[in-house]
């Protein structure tokens, strides 16, 4: 029998990314595909969705609008691996310039309820043969924004009576338990849910509606994206208020970690960097080292390592403590690259101490997919310093390109960064720097034995070669996720 399954999500790799989601609701559909699944993906039809999209057709038209006179659903296919994508095509919710979720005031649109009410409620509709050629079996909904999609399915199946099974199954991925979709419950009335649903077995949370606790108590199975922080939201410091709901589904909540896409993320293919390279032949890197070091008119010195930081500038992120670690790095003759942007007072420190180092520290502020590459290329150290991160991509990044990853061992952190500890080199296991405790002086420690290991340039070549043998591409994680749709299905 071929599993079909619906990815509900807002974003998608390359034609709208705002973080990590997008690389996986990119790269997973694909991998199932290749297992011999039939994977399709549903979206809002935001601006550079719509224009991204090839072969767009009319499929149905939405009879709920959630407010707005007009929706439809179209189907059309992502250029480069012709994936299926279902795109609803409302204007008056999604043709808006800028960020997708936020106003120009930074500011959640006030209508954000409804918006991605929709996006659960439509794909509840797929499961019912919206589309008259299709219809899945799984329904995997991707964070808050889809959150609703398993109420819609449990809500669809009272409808046909008291024994009926939902018309799919469903699984819920948070991909991080921050971001909470959490709304006024005067809102609650507009979603079309039957008024039980508003309870704290149910969407209710705190006096307020949350579209993450709809995903987590109407879906069938939970994963999350590492197995640490599968066991970490089960906590009441990272549970985000949610641990008691979590705990009681631990036998249905699974850390399946994700993978890196290498037909992306390889620095022997990728046209983005200043020169290839491969484990076997490491001379482009220091070709990628000089180019970054030119590209921010840092001192051009192949021996000073390069600390790189492609982040959200945020205090989840670690990067207050980066800052104030950031005179070691500089002291010591290493040079700093950020990119990124998030809190104002992060975006002013790095800002100054640029300012104050411009031969050593270098900060862009915004996002540049190309410039990302080019700075996991040429940094000799990628700085994850996270207060806690559900998985990371960035340090998996980090291991294929050579840059070895300085880490908290938190969340996947832990599960992918093998600390160049005296025992795991002698062993042959050290894949990068893992400090323990999240205070200045664990970070500054661990920089210090970056600086340390860089200059025992035979330990530092055999423990990059190592990182960049590893293999975390996502064939293993989609045979997990198969697994689990073979055992709902």
């Amino acid at each position: 029998m071929t599993i079909r399954v619906l990815h509900v999500a807002s974003e998608l790799y390359p034609l709208l990314k705002t973080g990590g989601l997008a690389d996986v609701t990119a790269a997973l559909p694909a991998a199932l595909i290749e297992l011999g699944a039939d994977a399709r993906v549903l979206l809002p039809g935001f601006a550079g969705v719509a224009a991204g999209l090839s072969e767009l057709r009319p499929i149905a038209r939405l009879e709920r609008g959630f407010g707005i006179s007009e929706a439809t659903l179209e189907l059309g296919r992502l250029p480069g691996n012709d994936l299926p994508v279902y795109m609803i095509r409302a204007d008056a919710f999604y043709a808006r310039p800028g960020n997708p979720y936020l106003d120009d005031e930074h500011v959640p649109y006030g209508d954000n309820a409804q918006r991605f009410a929709l996006l659960g409620w439509a794909a509840a509709q797929l499961a019912q043969h919206l589309d008259p050629d299709w219809a899945p079996h799984i329904v995997h909904a991707h964070d808050w924004h889809a959150g609703l999609a398993g109420a819609y399915l449990r809500a669809a199946a009272r409808e046909r009576g008291a024994a009926s099974a939902p018309p799919a199954r469903s699984v819920f991925t948070i991909h991080n338990l921050a971001y909470q979709g959490i709304f006024p419950a005067q809102q609650f009335g507009e979603l079309g849910l039957p008024p039980d649903f508003f309870d704290m077995h149910g969407v209710e949370f705190y006096g307020q509606l949350s579209f993450l606790k709809a995903g987590l108590f109407y879906a069938d199975k939970i994963t999350t994206v590492s197995p640490t922080y599968a066991r970490e939201i089960q906590t009441v410091a990272q549970g985000g208020g949610l641990e008691a709901l979590l705990k009681g589904r631990a036998h249905d909540l699974v850390g399946i970690l994700n993978g890196v896409d290498y037909r992306v993320w390889s620095p022997a293919a990728d046209a983005a960097i200043a020169a290839r390279y491969s484990v076997t032949r490491m001379s482009g890197k220091l070709r990628c080292k000089a180019a970054l070091q030119q590209r921010f008119n840092l001192t051009q010195k192949h021996d000073a390592p390069v600390f790189g930081v492609v982040s959200r500038l945020t205090e989840q992120k670690g990067l207050d403590l980066l800052l104030a670690a950031l005179p070691d790095i500089v002291s010591r003759g290493g040079q700093l690259v950020v990119l990124g942007t998030g809190d104002a007072s992060l975006e002013q420190g790095f800002a100054r101490a640029a300012r104050q180092h411009p031969e050593a520290v270098a900060v862009e502020l915004g996002f540049d997919e190309t410039l990302a590459h080019a700075i996991v290329a040429g940094a000799d150290v990628m700085m994850v310093p996270s207060r806690f991160e559900p998985c990371g991509l960035t340090q998996l990044y980090a291991l294929a390109y050579g840059a070895l990853p300085l880490v908290h061992r938190v969340g996947g952190l832990a599960d992918t960064v093998t600390d160049a500890s005296l025992e795991n080199l002698a062993d042959g296991t050290a894949t990068g720097f893992v400090f323990e405790r999240f205070e200045p002086d664990a970070l500054t420690a661990a920089i210090r034995r970056a600086f340390a290991l860089y200059a025992r340039s035979r330990d530092w070549r055999e423990t990059r070669a190592r990182g960049m043998r590893e293999d975390f591409g996502w064939a293993a994680s989609a045979q997990r996720y198969m697994a689990l749709y073979r055992e709902l299905v």
